[in-house]
């Protein structure tokens, strides 16, 4: 494992000290989603080789960014995480990936998407201005567990994007308690079109590519939580 240092007294060059190698942002954003094995982060991965892993996992240990627990019986697996330090870096990590949108157009051939990336896609592009005050629960069926299930909802500061169930592989899903004005279910990059503005979300439902349940206006207004989506003139009228 390399320790590679810039000759500078900087907080920037220490920061790009640790966090700059090829995959270790890749890395981070699979911990911001919660604890994972080993395992899971070679297949959330492809392409990352299990050498470079353990040294990059090493060298963010060393550095205090990731810790390792075993989880209680009848897991009793060993899971990587995120520390105190590793999780004061998610904000950066949330305007890095805010600043990489512009960069971001279609899928090229053989790009691999988690469902359970879908809550950060919908942070990045979520709106800190007001809108409107409306509320969605979004639902991305997996094969593989319980579907991914998040709270999108509008209001005077902004768009507040929460995942309702727990990424923690056993934990319960947290009950959505709250009214909502409609309910969303598909595949997650149909709903990041949507959140976009590039897909039409009617036209979605009546090709029946995307299920919705609620009042077929506020669908309409879904785009409207995100930065994807033009302004209206005046957004007083959401405060």
């Amino acid at each position: 494992m390399s320790d590679f240092r810039y000759p500078q007294f900087c907080a920037l060059a220490r920061a790009a000290e640790i966090v700059a190698e090829r995959w270790t942002l890749p890395i981070l954003r699979e911990l911001t989603v919660g604890p994972q094995r080993f395992a899971d982060l070679v297949r959330r991965l492809p392409g990352l080789s299990t050498s470079v892993l353990t040294a990059r996992l090493a060298k963010l240990a060393k550095s205090g960014v990731v810790s390792q627990r075993t989880l209680p019986p009848p897991g009793t697996a060993t899971v990587y995480e995120l520390t105190e330090s590793g999780r004061a870096l998610e904000p950066a990590l949330t305007e890095l990936g805010r600043w990489g949108l512009r960069y971001l157009d279609t899928p090229r051939r053989g790009d691999h998407f988690e469902p359970d990336w879908l809550p950060l896609g919908l942070r990045l592009l979520a709106r800190r201005d007001a809108t409107p005050k409306k509320s969605f629960e979004v639902e991305v069926p997996r094969e593989d567990g319980p579907p991914v299930r998040i709270r999108v909802e509008g209001g005077p500061r902004g768009t507040r994007v929460e995942r309702l169930d727990s990424p923690t592989a056993g934990a319960p899903a947290r009950a959505a308690i709250r009214a909502t004005d409609g309910r969303l279910s598909g595949p997650p990059l149909l709903l990041l079109g949507l959140a976009g503005n590039t897909l039409d979300g009617p036209a979605l439902v009546a090709e029946g590519r995307l299920r919705y349940e609620g009042d077929r206006a506020a669908l309409r207004e879904f785009p409207i939580l995100f930065e994807a989506s033009p302004q209206p003139e005046d957004p007083k009228e959401f405060k």
